[in-house]
Parts: C-alpha cells; sequence; structure tokens
C-alpha cells in the first residue's frame, strides 16, 4: 500500500494478505477479545485505568503505531497536482466533506436512534450514534491505495486527494465532529476532542512528513519503502490487539445482545453504498474520466477507521458503544469496498458510453 507518486502503474501497491482477510482478522480479535475480557477481567480494568487527561495510554501508543505508518506513505508534495484532476477532487471533497458525516448522522438517528432502538441498550444509544459521526467524519488515508489500484485508478489523483484530505482533516475534523454531536443532541467534550485531533491527526501528520522526508534525503524510495516494509507488520499488529482490546471491553454486552453489531452495520452499509454510487454518478455527470471516477467513488465511501477508533476511545472511553461502533466499520470495510470495486469495473463500459454527453 506505499504511495509513491514516482512510480510507475505497474508498480502500484497490490492488495496483500491481511488487508484480502481484514474481516477474518477482525473476526478473530472479536472472539479472542471476548473471551480474554470474560477470563482476565482484572487485566483490561487495569488497562482501562491507565490514563492521562483522558486519554488511555496504552491504546494511545497501539493507534500511533497504527496511523503513523500510514501516514508515512502519503507524500503531501503531491498537492501540486491537484489542478490535474480538479474536477475528480471536487466531487469527492463535496462527498467526504459535505455529503458523508451528514448522511451517517441522519441515518444513524433513523435506524439506530430511531427503527432500532427498542433492540438496543437504550443507555448506548447516544454513543453509537456519535461512533458512526467519528467513523464518516474522517476519510480514509491508506486502504484507498489499495482500492485504486484494483479498480486501475489513476494513481496521481488517488495520492493528491489523498494528501489533499490529510491537510483539510487537521482543521475541519473537530469542527465537524462538534457540529453534528451537537446536532444529534450529544455533549461534546471540547477538550478531549481537541486534544484528539493534536494527538492524532497534528502530530502524527507532521512526524510521518519529517520522517519521510528524512528517508527520502538519506536513501531515496529504496530507503522509504524498506522502512515502510518493515514497519507494517507492526502495524497491523498494533491495530488487531487494539480491536481485542475493545471487544475485551465490550465482551459482555456482546453477548447478551450480539445483534447489536448487525444493526450498527445497517447504517454503515447504506451509507457506504450510497455516497459511492453518489461520487461515481456526479464524476459521470461532469464528464470525469473514468480512471479518475473509479477511485473517487471509493475515496468517498470510505472511512479511516483507525482515527475513528482513536476518537471515540478518547471521547467516550473503551467499552463505549461508540468504540464498538466504530470497530463495527472496520469489521465491514473490506467486503464492501471490494464490491464496490467489482461495480464500478463492471460499469465501466456505462460510464464511458456518456461521460462526456
Amino acid at each position: 500500500m506505499t504511495a509513491d507518486i514516482h512510480a510507475a502503474p505497474a508498480a502500484r501497491p497490490a492488495m496483500g494478505l491481511f488487508e484480502r482477510y481484514l474481516s477474518v482478522w477482525v473476526a478473530l480479535c472479536i472472539v479472542a477479545g471476548i473471551a480474554l475480557g470474560h477470563l482476565v477481567p482484572g487485566l483490561f480494568q487495569a488497562i482501562a485505568a491507565a490514563e492521562v487527561a483522558k486519554v488511555n495510554l496504552p491504546v494511545a501508543v497501539l493507534i500511533w503505531l497504527m496511523i503513523v505508518p500510514m501516514l508515512l506513505k502519503i507524500d503531501l508534495g503531491a498537492l501540486g497536482q491537484v489542478k490535474e484532476h480538479w474536477r475528480g477532487v471536487g466531487v469527492t471533497l463535496f462527498i467526504n466533506w459535505a455529503v458523508k458525516p451528514f448522511s451517517m448522522a441522519l441515518l444513524g438517528t433513523l435506524f439506530i436512534g430511531n427503527l432500532f432502538a427498542p433492540l438496543l441498550p437504550q443507555d448506548q444509544i447516544s454513543s453509537y450514534i456519535a461512533g458512526l459521526i467519528l467513523l464518516a467524519a474522517a476519510p480514509c488515508t491508506a486502504m484507498v491505495f489499495v482500492w485504486s489500484n484494483l479498480c486501475e485508478g489513476e494513481p496521481h489523483y488517488t495520492l493528491s486527494q489523498v494528501a489533499l484530505n490529510d491537510i483539510i482533516m487537521v482543521f475541519a475534523f473537530a469542527p465537524l465532529v462538534g457540529l453534528l454531536l451537537g446536532v444529534a443532541s450529544i455533549t461534546v467534550p471540547w477538550d478531549t476532542l481537541l486534544l484528539s485531533v493534536l494527538l492524532y491527526i497534528v502530530i502524527p501528520v507532521v512526524g510521518a512528513q519529517l520522517w519521510r522526508r528524512s528517508l527520502l534525503a538519506s536513501g531515496g524510495e529504496a530507503a522509504l519503502k524498506r522502512r515502510l516494509d518493515l514497519i507494517q507488520p507492526v502495524s497491523l499488529v498494533a491495530l488487531l490487539t487494539t480491536l481485542v482490546l475493545l471487544f475485551g471491553f465490550q465482551g459482555e454486552q456482546i453477548l447478551a445482545q450480539p445483534l447489536v453489531i448487525v444493526l450498527l452495520a445497517v447504517p454503515i452499509l447504506i451509507q457506504v453504498y450510497f455516497n459511492a454510487g453518489l461520487a461515481y454518478w456526479l464524476s459521470r455527470r461532469f464528464g470525469v474520466a473514468w480512471c479518475v471516477a473509479a477511485p473517487a467513488a471509493l475515496i468517498g465511501a470510505s472511512n479511516f477507521f483507525e482515527l475513528a477508533v482513536a476518537a471515540a476511545i478518547s471521547l467516550f472511553g473503551l467499552g463505549s458503544g461508540a468504540a464498538l461502533a466504530t470497530v463495527v466499520g472496520v469489521l465491514v470495510e473490506v467486503p464492501v469496498m471490494l464490491s464496490v470495486v467489482r461495480i464500478v469495473k463492471a460499469t465501466k463500459p456505462w460510464y464511458e458510453g456518456r461521460s462526456h454527453a
């Protein structure tokens, strides 16, 4: 999943074993987390107590190990290429920042707050909705390179779009989340939210870019690739460990009501297909080339679930419904996005038949 702006299209990232079976690993983490939470509850209580300023230190370390390697792949210098694909960039920005978070707030309120409310723990409903909002408020920055590669998308567009989204997140994530949580009548702990943005967006983005520049200056692209290959397993282990912790805290609730995961997946699934479809249709309507429209649909639909998990834990706690809702997003990410890849590839003849009409 490297984001090499200089690489030839043939060298673009393929989907690795972990990414292909992400949902399987998440399912195994569910089982392991629930089992460990039941067998050694004292350990999980000790981990939960390791907090400073509402930040859980063990989880914060794990989140950093997840996020920094992914951000290391992003070349913010690619922002200069935004103008080359301005229509595709405009469509994706509109979906990511003006449609997706608001549509998720609406879907979460409709399904979780109303239709499914009788089937859910009443004291967690607002937390579930908050988690869904956090999931939708951060556009994906890593897995989209895999999705773009699978649908033969334009690599320079994908890289410049992701770099632009990273910059926007630094400034827009906290205000947007605060606005939507307020609309959903959820109390916003602004100090914790701003601390989360600093810890999980600003510092990692700046740190990763400085590290990237240092690696490129000392050894070029080869040195960057070697370092990414070295730290990628650490990132994956950190993700799986975090999921085990989350399900360890959520275990009793899940065992009592396993239907919760299925119900939380419903608005996520609807939101993904709606936003992907809207981005794809708008791209066609404005004459965007298919090689840009395909990744535009995927970027418009996917989420930066690592950031969502981190923010949910910081704002609402390890055992919260918000944390569980973000993890459900991880669970459905791969099969849903693979289906979107298949759809955009299957509809390429239709798209190109009238894309400039």
